[in-house]
């Protein structure tokens, strides 16, 4: 298939691109770089601009005869969408009403869209299946949930196929060498304390440790980024006209943050200070996913199943590029 990859020079992007180039698949890549990078995607496959740009849109969609759409080119940060809602809306819901526009009027109707668990907000049953209520309870998950229900009516309107993959917490780096998390400012636990193991900060902050979890700090779902993109993969093979999938994708195990930091500390063999902060208004204590839709609807099964492959993966990446793509 040819695939237009909308944020493909991002974290998860770029996984995508490289896992879309081993199936076989043309790709072409369109990201603003307003938070990905030019180094991360093979020279040649690269376009600089904005999913805003319908113009430029329909031409790359007619150009290289676009089968599918993959959308990466979401803003991100939940605690940056409450103090900046505008460039959420902006972003994650107008410019990508220009996309859906732009692939309508050149009949492309075939999307992959990265959604998320903060749909969900406050879950009040663990783990989270798509049955849970979707009640969103800060502006990134709402513009999410925006889009999925977006998807529903141009499903039933116009024929799209879509997929609405809800992520858990994405993590590590491609075993390949070459890409990995690289965010300014960084905002994942992994990575933050990966830059103390690297000396680029002095400690790590622990936001509580009396949450109603086995030892007081908050429980996540690490789900290894190699594993998304096999997913998304998976799903884009699967879209059919005016039906859509709608999973969450995790490992359906949950690791608190005392134990992402005991495994980071085995993985580097260094110390790794902590220190215990004031809980973040609007953590949840636990999220975990039921992901067993996924495995039934796209066959999919993670490979990497508990922290230490993972952080594994993502300690090569660091310790290989300690600036990120930024050279030294």
């Amino acid at each position: 298939m040819n695939v237009l990859v909308v944020g493909g020079a991002g974290y998860i992007g770029s996984h995508m691109v490289r896992q879309l180039d081993r199936a076989g698949h043309q790709i072409v890549v369109l990201d603003n770089l307003s938070t990905g990078f030019a180094a991360a995607v093979s020279a040649g496959r690269l376009v600089i601009g904005d999913m805003s740009d319908r113009p430029l849109v329909k031409q790359l969609l007619v150009d290289h005869q676009i089968d599918a759409v993959m959308h990466f080119a979401a803003c991100a940060l939940v605690g940056e969408s409450v103090i900046a809602p505008a460039k959420y809306y902006q972003n994650n819901v107008v410019a990508t009403l220009e996309l859906l526009e732009a692939m309508r009027q050149c009949d492309v109707r075939k999307l992959v869209f990265s959604s998320t668990c903060a749909t969900y907000g406050e879950p009040s049953v663990l783990p989270i299946s798509e049955s849970e209520k979707q009640e969103p309870v800060n502006p990134y998950g709402f513009t999410k949930l925006v889009i999925e229900k977006t998807l529903e009516d141009y499903a039933r309107a116009y024929g799209f196929g879509f997929a609405a993959l809800r992520y858990f917490n994405a993590a590590g780096a491609s075993p390949l060498g070459g890409i990995g998390e690289d965010h300014d400012p960084e905002s994942h636990l992994i990575p933050i304390v990966l830059q103390v193991a690297l000396g680029q900060r002095e400690h790590i902050t622990v936001y509580g440790d009396d949450w109603s979890t086995p030892d007081g700090t908050c429980v996540r779902d690490y789900v290894h980024v190699d594993d998304l993109a096999d997913a998304h993969l998976a799903a884009m093979e699967r879209l059919e006209p005016g039906k859509g999938i709608k999973v969450n994708l995790g490992t359906g195990n949950g690791y608190s943050v005392r134990q992402i930091i005991d495994t980071c500390r085995e993985v580097t063999g260094v110390a790794i200070p902590e220190v215990i902060g004031a809980r973040r208004p609007g953590d949840p204590p636990e999220l975990i996913a039921d992901a067993s839709l996924a495995r039934t609807v796209l066959d999919w099964e993670p490979k990497y199943r508990s922290p230490k492959p993972i952080i594994e993966t993502a300690w090569r990446w660091h310790r290989e590029n300690p600036t990120g793509y930024h050279k030294q």
